[in-house]
């Protein structure tokens, strides 16, 4: 190290001082690291947004102050969500000074809901939704109607703007209640601030299947005619599971559906079973979807396995020198909902996605056991369908335990001595590696050829896999494709699955721009789905986009993606010599160049990503599109066909 370079290291330490310490007052912290507050600045987060003010009017309905909430998206793209619960209140807050009104949308961990006695219940614990929201918002205006009278206040980028001041409490949407509209800030929300119908709309359905009773509005004024749907589930989350269950064949008419009080906190859970062979559990607390579960799934797991392997056992179905039948076992087929409120829910950070209150498992493992015992007792026709369902699915675990086996790689040069499947890159970086699965071994050949090895892997795959929907986990690996799919990846499959272990983090599926094209891109994105989804939670999917055509005219050579685009570059060129045009029915029609240039050279190609932002609705399309209904399958195809583009 020469003497400048130390002189300059020592200058940069003297310079450290207090002066370099930033203190980020009032909501600038948010402004500055909004990530930390609403996950991301994505879509994801804009949505977030909604539900940060959504979830004030709700927590007014669990304390029994409100029974309606709306949402609308304005014209200007604009959020306006109005409750008609007690309304924010506009006296002055002692530490603060100022109205409560201000001091919620303009102070971090501000609200009723710190063990003030304003909430029993509530989804917010942080105090920091309406605050966040305010920061990240351009404009954000708050109405609140509280004993005929109306109080008014606006901010900009969190910032008083207009300060609290008393209005007309005529014409007003609600005679009580509170209006917050905001605008977000496109500062912030780099990526869009396009609010997505469907996805509001999709969690505002769910907020109304989790609180029976209330009534949720939602309404899009951008389309020049507006449309408004409303929810309102008086049988709450046993609706729910029914409306997951629409397109499935149930065991049994009606789903089961357990509620009670157990130390304070308050437990719903409903359940039915499906002729599927893959389980749909979803759980709650306050309102908050746990992805990760937690104690209160603990507890249901725990006691429906343990009630199915009594009540087996004492009807004869299970022999004592039977092995019991396992948790995955027993949930085969099995839809659930679990939804607890709990007065001091303890989650793993501002996510919310586990929990961990130990008391929760208690409460929902007691009062779940109970109610299910008795069911079983008294439906034994329908106790004999669950045990026996268990029992075969208990069997089948043995054979796939043992097929198994096969998937698993016994040494590096495995994979590739499979014969004819994986070529494998150079690269053990799974950051820059890829994997394509291509369909037809003529395409297969091209790709092998045209790749770019340090980097892309090919695995082909020859015509239509395995309908993973109506296929039990034995059968699924016993065929070869699925089994060199689950080995490429290195990940394992179902409920032993790691990302962590995935080889590639690019899964590029590439097949023919047709309809058995789109059948086999449907079967591969089924089977990811239920046996890989965390590949789709992670970002890991794609698919090819291969051109529709090929024109050439001397050196010049376009590649093209539908018939307007070929329609309107012929007239552009010249007379002479007469253009070629090249109609790729199928990727075996490109040769190894061809197949390079337009669909796996990374600067050129065009990559559609796969995303799973309502994996609810996933699970429906694909048990409607893959299950064994056929009406609504035709419906959907009579509803869409017309989108359809079929080579005749």
């Amino acid at each position: 190290m020469d003497d400048e370079t130390v002189t300059q290291m020592q200058t940069n330490a003297d310079d450290y001082d207090a002066s370099q310490i930033q203190v980020l007052e009032g909501l600038e912290a948010v402004r500055k690291r909004p990530g930390m507050y609403i996950g991301t600045t994505t879509s994801q987060g804009l949505h977030h947004l909604v539900w940060e003010i959504v979830d004030n009017g709700i927590d007014e309905a669990l304390a029994g102050f409100a029974d309606h909430i709306t949402v609308t998206i304005d014209a200007d793209n604009s959020i306006v969500v109005t409750d008609n619960g007690r309304g924010i209140p506009t006296d002055i807050q002692k530490k603060t000074g100022k109205p409560a009104l201000e001091t919620v949308f303009t102070i971090l961990h501000a609200g009723g809901k710190f063990g003030g006695g304003g909430y029993k219940v509530s989804g917010g614990l942080h105090g920091v939704g309406a605050s966040v929201v305010n920061a990240l918002s351009t404009k954000l205006e708050v109405t609140v109607v509280r004993d005929d009278r109306a109080f008014y206040m606006d901010f900009t980028r969190g910032h008083v703007a207009t300060s609290m001041k008393e209005i007309s409490a005529e014409n007003q949407p609600v005679s009580r209640g509170t209006i917050v509209r905001f605008m977000p800030d496109p500062d912030i929300f780099r990526e869009t601030t396009v609010f997505d119908y469907k996805t509001l709309l999709s969690r505002v359905r769910e907020l109304a299947f989790l609180n029976k009773g209330l009534r949720i509005s939602i309404t899009d004024k951008r389309p020049a005619e507006p449309v408004t749907e409303s929810f309102h589930f008086e049988g709450g989350i046993k609706q729910y599971v029914e409306f997951l269950n629409t397109n499935k064949d149930v065991i049994f008419p009606e789903p089961i559906y357990v509620e009670g009080l157990e130390n304070g906190i308050e437990v719903e859970v409903s359940l039915q079973y499906t002729d599927d062979f893959h389980s749909n559990m979803l759980s709650f607390t306050n309102n908050i979807h746990t992805y990760e579960g937690g104690t209160h799934e603990t507890g249901f797991k725990a006691a429906l396995t343990r009630v199915i392997n009594d009540y087996a056992r004492k009807n004869g179905q299970l022999k004592d020198s039977d092995d019991a039948l396992s948790g995955d076992d027993v949930r085969e087929g099995l839809t659930a909902i679990v939804s607890v409120k709990h007065p001091d829910p303890q989650f793993e950070g501002q996510t919310k996605t586990k929990l961990g209150n130990s008391d929760a498992r208690t409460a929902v493992d007691r009062m779940f056991s109970e109610t299910f015992s008795r069911f079983m007792l008294e439906n034994p026709a329908v106790a004999k369908q669950i045990v026996e369902k268990g029992i075969l699915a208990g069997k089948a675990r043995l054979a796939a335990k043992r097929a198994r086996e096969a998937t698993r790689k016994k040494s590096g040069l495995e994979i590739a001595n499979l014969p004819g499947k994986l070529a494998d890159n150079t690269s053990k970086d799974p950051e820059i590696s890829e994997l394509f699965i291509v369909e037809g071994d003529s395409a297969g050949g091209s790709a092998k050829q045209g790749r770019e090895r340090l980097t892309q892997a090919i695995l082909p795959i020859r015509g239509k896999i395995l309908n993973v929907e109506k296929a039990s986990l034995d059968k699924i690996l016993n065929n070869e494709e699925i089994r060199s799919l689950f080995t490429a990846m290195g990940t394992g499959f179902g409920n032993e699955f790691d990302v962590t272990k995935a080889k590639y983090h690019k899964l590029i599926i590439m097949t023919d721009a047709d309809v058995d094209g789109a059948h086999i891109r449907t079967l591969l994105l089924t089977l990811i789905y239920r046996y890989m989804r965390p590949l789709l939670e992670a970002g890991y999917i794609y698919i090819a986009q291969p051109p529709l055509y090929q024109v050439r005219q001397g050196k010049f050579i376009q590649y093209l993606d539908s018939d307007e685009e070929l329609e309107a570059l012929i007239p552009t060129l010249p007379a002479t010599p007469k253009p070629i045009i090249q109609r790729y029915k199928g990727l075996g029609e490109m040769d190894a160049e061809q197949l390079w240039e337009t669909t796996m050279d990374p600067a050129a190609r065009r990559l559609l990503q796969v995303d799973l932002d309502d994996a609810i609705e996933a699970d429906q399309v694909f048990s409607m599109l893959m299950g064994d209904k056929v009406e609504p399958r035709r419906e959907f195809i009579e509803q869409n066909a017309q989108y359809a583009e079929l080579d005749v």
